[in-house]
């Protein structure tokens, strides 16, 4: 029996909640969690991104560049989505990959980490089921 930890972008959570229920995910959790990366130190991606997204900020705002310019330093943190799914180990390989099909994108860069991890037991607090069958 696995966890898998999948944290993505918020604009992908409904992709993956798809995505995990189409490949027989019995059930999952979602949290909004903050957090960032590992830095990107390609400084063309850095600039096409700067670009980007002071192109899209509005004008009026005062505090824009400021805030594109931690957002890509990494002195800020980022709003993610964090899913944990419970899975029997079979399964684990299937899960992940409809998580990866469902997050990737062009950008090149914060599409996203999955780990996975062992767990013990798991128990089912109606029935007291235990193992496996509480997944």
């Amino acid at each position: 029996m696995k966890e898998i930890i999948a944290v993505v972008r918020m604009n992908k959570v409904s992709d993956t909640k798809r995505a995990l229920i189409g490949v027989g995910a019995a059930g999952f959790t979602a949290l909004k969690v903050m957090g960032r990366g590992r830095l990107v130190e390609d400084k063309t991606v850095i600039a096409e991104r700067r670009k980007t997204l002071l192109a899209l900020s509005r004008s009026d705002e005062h505090n824009t560049e400021k805030i594109v310019t931690e957002f890509l330093d990494g002195t800020r943190l980022f709003p993610r989505r964090m899913f944990t799914v419970l899975a029997h180990d079979q399964d684990v390989p299937k899960f992940i990959k409809a998580i990866v099909d469902a997050n990737k994108t062009e950008y090149k860069v914060g599409d996203g980490k999955i780990f996975v991890v062992p767990v013990m037991d798991a128990v089912r607090v109606r029935t007291k089921e235990s193992g496996d069958a509480a997944i």
